[in-house]
């Protein structure tokens, strides 16, 4: 959908080769994406903004990261818009980065989200400075829309 507005997205990945695997609901295998480069080559520097996608297993893996830690908090530093999606806010969490924010994200993190000095709010979309939230798949459009918004 950020592609259809016209900007230009660049697919990241953690993993030790590019190939990337989309899940549908978590478990079922859907499309597979050959990723633009590994996050060791990538600069926030060189970006406006970060999506992270949701997906249980791929938020709970990238949370622990510290390399994707860092990556997040130097669009937040920076002041860039840092969106992320359904179980993605974890990553926020181990971030360090919802303290003291109200943020959205699917229902399961909420305890996580308050345990770490945050504010969950069940809502479509939450914006908290530069920090975009969204709970889940239905929300998307919203998701996007804000983000649309924060890069206008």
């Amino acid at each position: 959908m950020l592609q259809d507005k016209g900007y230009e997205t660049v697919l990241i990945t953690t993993n030790d080769n590019k190939t990337v695997q989309a899940m549908q609901q978590d478990v079922d295998k859907a499309d597979t994406f050959t990723a633009d480069l590994f996050l060791s080559e990538a600069s926030a520097e060189d970006y406006d903004a970060v999506v992270l996608p949701g997906g249980t297993v791929n938020a709970d893996t990238i949370r622990i990261d510290k390399s994707a830690q860092n990556f997040v908090k130097q669009f937040y530093e920076a002041n860039k818009p840092v969106a992320a999606i359904c179980h993605a806010p974890w990553l926020l969490v181990n971030s360090g980065l919802v303290k003291g924010k109200t943020v959205t994200a699917y229902p399961s993190l909420q305890t996580d989200i308050e345990n770490a000095g945050g504010t969950f709010v069940d809502k479509s979309v939450q914006q908290d400075g530069n920090i975009i939230t969204s709970r889940k798949p239905d929300d998307i459009e919203d998701f996007v829309a804000a983000i649309d918004k924060a890069l206008s």
